[in-house]
């Protein structure tokens, strides 16, 4: 027999393990959420009838909007069931809540432009003419409202003329007067836009990661590249391997380019990129190039105090130490024997490939000194290889007079 206040507490122990919010959530309670006016959702379409669209969006309830707004210019409805829209909210009374995909057309209030309003609903516009400062928008059936020129778009219209006649999307800033006085701005949600599209930007980006990207502005201390809606920049050391002296000798505005993202700082909201490690390394090849002991030709790129930067080729760089210059004598500065841009032979005297470094000497006289030894250490091997001649007039001399001893 089975003992009730036995089979109670067995029941509660297999409660015991589950939350108050996970029993919460089995019961449906999730679905009772509260919406705010103006919040954006997205819903599947259960129903078409005459006058309403039903539809599903996760919440307790059926949610509806006016099917004028999904009606095209012969009249058809152009969503069916299934089918998945997004929408705003504007109220709920008694269970059913009212969406709205935006305010507008010949259907629209006074009454729904104040709903509008204070719940950042967007509204649909008439661009009617231009007057002082701005425009004069046509909302719904006879409600005017102005928009100031700064608020019609993200950067100043070149040709402002060329917006009248346009339908856009609105939003109601100031509504006064019951209807009288409506201020509305096109920028705001714009930005929202812009702040949507970047938020998903930066959601898919990571560093190493190598994107195709268009230069946007060059400065002084490198380019900025725009890469799908963010903009990075390219510091003027990460354009190419070799030394650059002018971003504007390597990019221009309108350039498309591959780039590295080198750094994302999200709290800063800056992303750093290289286009010099989507190029070959020139110094991969540098052992096998530019042996030790080896000549070439090269240009002086820079002076400094402690000797002259030569380049040999973009992106490799060698340097003649002071002491290497002056042709034998002390000289306080390179520029006293050279000048940027000579240019002239050197010898590779080590090569780091560790460091990337390159040391070099002039060739003028090292490569002399070096074909003087070449030519001594040639004719000595020459020498050593050459058949053994007669010898001196005393062996000569000795040999002969051993012959005549011998025929004796």
């Amino acid at each position: 027999m089975i003992d009730n206040d036995d089979l109670l507490e067995n029941t509660e122990e297999e409660n015991e393990g589950e939350s108050f919010a996970e029993l919460f959530e089995k019961s449906g309670g999730q679905k009772s959420r509260w919406m705010e006016p103006g919040q954006k959702v997205s819903g599947t379409v259960l129903k078409v009838s005459a006058e309403w669209i039903f539809m599903d969006t996760g919440q307790k309830g059926e949610g509806v909007i006016d099917r004028k707004e999904f009606l095209d210019l012969d009249g058809n409805v152009t969503v069916k069931e299934g089918d998945t829209v997004a929408a705003y909210f504007l109220s709920s009374s008694h269970g059913e809540m009212r969406f709205t995909t935006k305010v507008g057309g010949g259907a629209s209030g006074s009454s729904q432009l104040e709903e509008a309003w204070q719940a950042g609903v967007p509204v649909e516009g008439l661009v009617e003419k231009e007057i002082k400062g701005g425009y004069e928008i046509k909302l719904g059936g006879t409600a005017r409202a102005f928009c100031p020129y700064s608020q019609i778009a993200l950067r100043r219209v070149d040709n402002p003329e060329s917006l009248i006649g346009t339908r856009l999307a609105f939003q109601i800033t100031e509504y006064g007067e019951k209807g009288r006085n409506i201020i509305v701005s096109r920028r705001s949600l714009l930005e929202e836009e812009q702040r949507r599209l970047k938020d998903e930007a930066q959601a898919s980006i990571s560093e190493g990661t190598t994107v195709n990207g268009t230069v946007t502005s060059l400065q002084d201390f490198g380019a900025f590249v725009d890469i799908g809606g963010l903009e990075g920049l390219i510091p003027i050391s990460e354009i190419g391997w070799s030394r650059v002296k002018d971003v504007r000798d390597v990019l221009s505005v309108g350039q498309q380019v591959q780039v590295v993202i080198k750094k994302i700082d999200r709290e800063n909201d800056r992303i750093g990129l290289s286009l010099k490690d989507t190029l070959a390394d020139p110094w991969e090849l540098v052992p096998g190039k530019y042996p030790e002991g080896s000549f070439h030709p090269g240009r002086v790129a820079r002076l400094d105090t402690f000797g002259a930067f030569v380049t040999l080729e973009d992106g490799v760089d060698g340097l003649i130490h002071i002491s290497k210059l002056g042709g034998g004598k002390r000289i306080n500065h390179p520029r006293e024997v050279l000048k940027e841009g000579d240019q002239l032979e050197v010898k590779v005297e080590s090569v780091d490939r560790a460091s990337r470094r390159l040391s070099l000497v002039p060739a003028g006289p090292a490569r002399a000194a070096a074909e003087e030894e070449a030519t001594l250490s040639e004719f000595r091997r020459q020498s050593d290889d050459a058949p053994k001649g007669m010898g001196t007039l005393g062996e000569m001399m000795m040999a002969r007079s051993n012959k005549g001893k011998n025929r004796r």
